[in-house]
C-alpha cells in the first residue's frame, strides 16, 4: 500500500519581532514586508548619573536608531539602520542579512535555526590623536563585524526560548583588548495576553576584557542584560524595556556595555516596528 505524504505544519510566531530586546531572534519577515524600527535608549535611571537630576534618565539619550528590514523572500531579510552610537565609536551605519536555515515544525524539526551577519561603518569624524580609535588610520579601522546562530523553539502557545552563539570582530582596538570576542545569548519570550508578552534577553561574552570570567577584581565591562513588555497592535510591535546596555546593534552593546545593574546604571528604552505590504 502506498504511503500517504502530508506537509509538516510549521510553528508560527515563535517570537512577534525580529529581535527581543538587544538580541535578534529566529524571526524572518515574509516575502515583500517592509519592517520600518525606531529604537531608543535613555539615561540612566538611578546611580550617580541617574535619580531626580535628570528625570531618572529620561532627559538623556543614550543611543536612537532608525531602521528598515525587507524580506527579499519567507527565509531571507535584510536590513540597514543608522544609530547614534553609544560606545567608542559612533554615528553608525549597519548593514544586515538574516537567512533563516530551519523551521520548526508541529511534527518535523524541532527548532528553528537561524544565521544573522551584521557590518557597521562608524561614520564619526576622524581623530586627531594616534592614540584615539577614531584616528582611522585606515578606513577598515572604522569596520566591525558581527555574526551570530540562532537556535529557538516554541514550547507552547506562552513560552518561547532562543540560544545563540557567534562572535564580534573590531579591526582596531585599544591596547590590552582583543579583536575578536565570542560571545553566548539566552533570550525568551512568554505570552501574558493575547497582545502583552513579557521578554527577556542575556549576552555573555567569553573573553576579553568583557568577559567577566577574565575580568578579575576590576570589572569595567557587564554583559548586557535585557527584561521588557511587548504589545502587539494590528500591524505594530510597541516594545519597552529595562537593560544595561546603551547601546543598541550588537557591534555596539557587545565590545562596549559599561554599565552595571547593581549599580543603577540600567534605562528605559523602547521599540516600535511598522510593517507595509510592498
Amino acid at each position: 500500500m502506498q504511503g500517504i505524504l502530508t506537509a509538516q505544519t510549521p510553528v508560527f510566531q515563535t517570537f512577534k519581532d525580529r529581535w527581543v530586546i538587544n538580541t535578534p531572534s529566529v524571526e524572518t519577515l515574509p516575502k515583500r514586508k517592509l519592517d520600518f524600527r525606531v529604537a531608543h535608549r535613555f539615561g540612566d535611571i538611578a546611580g550617580k548619573s541617574g535619580g531626580w537630576t535628570t528625570f531618572y534618565g529620561f532627559e538623556n539619550a543614550a543611543d536612537v536608531a532608525f531602521g528598515l528590514e525587507y524580506g527579499l523572500n519567507n527565509r531571507l531579510t535584510v536590513g540597514f539602520g543608522r544609530s547614534k552610537g553609544a560606545g567608542q565609536l559612533g554615528q553608525l551605519l549597519t548593514g544586515s542579512l538574516k537567512y533563516n536555515v530551519l523551521h520548526q515544525q508541529v511534527d518535523g524539526y524541532p527548532i528553528s535555526l537561524t544565521v544573522v551577519g551584521f557590518e557597521t561603518i562608524s561614520a564619526s569624524q576622524k581623530s586627531s590623536d594616534p592614540s584615539s580609535l577614531n584616528y582611522f588610520e585606515k578606513f577598515s579601522h572604522r569596520i566591525i563585524y558581527h555574526t551570530a546562530l540562532l537556535a529557538a523553539r516554541k514550547f507552547s502557545s506562552r513560552i518561547s526560548v532562543q540560544l545563540s552563539g557567534g562572535l564580534t570582530h573590531r579591526n582596531v582596538v585599544a591596547a590590552g583588548d582583543v579583536n575578536t570576542i565570542f560571545h553566548a545569548g539566552l533570550a525568551t519570550r512568554i505570552q501574558v495576553t493575547k497582545a502583552l508578552g513579557i521578554i527577556g534577553d542575556f549576552t555573555l561574552p567569553l573573553n576579553g576584557r568583557q568577559s567577566p570570567f577574565k575580568s578579575g577584581g576590576n570589572r569595567t565591562y557587564y554583559p548586557p542584560l535585557g527584561i521588557g513588555f511587548e504589545f502587539e497592535t494590528g500591524g505594530h510591535v510597541f516594545q519597552v524595556n529595562f537593560t544595561n546596555s546603551k547601546g543598541i546593534v550588537p557591534t555596539d552593546y557587545i565590545p562596549y556595555t559599561i554599565s552595571n545593574w547593581l549599580d543603577g546604571q540600567y534605562r528605559v528604552g523602547f521599540t516600535i516596528s511598522r510593517i507595509f505590504n510592498l
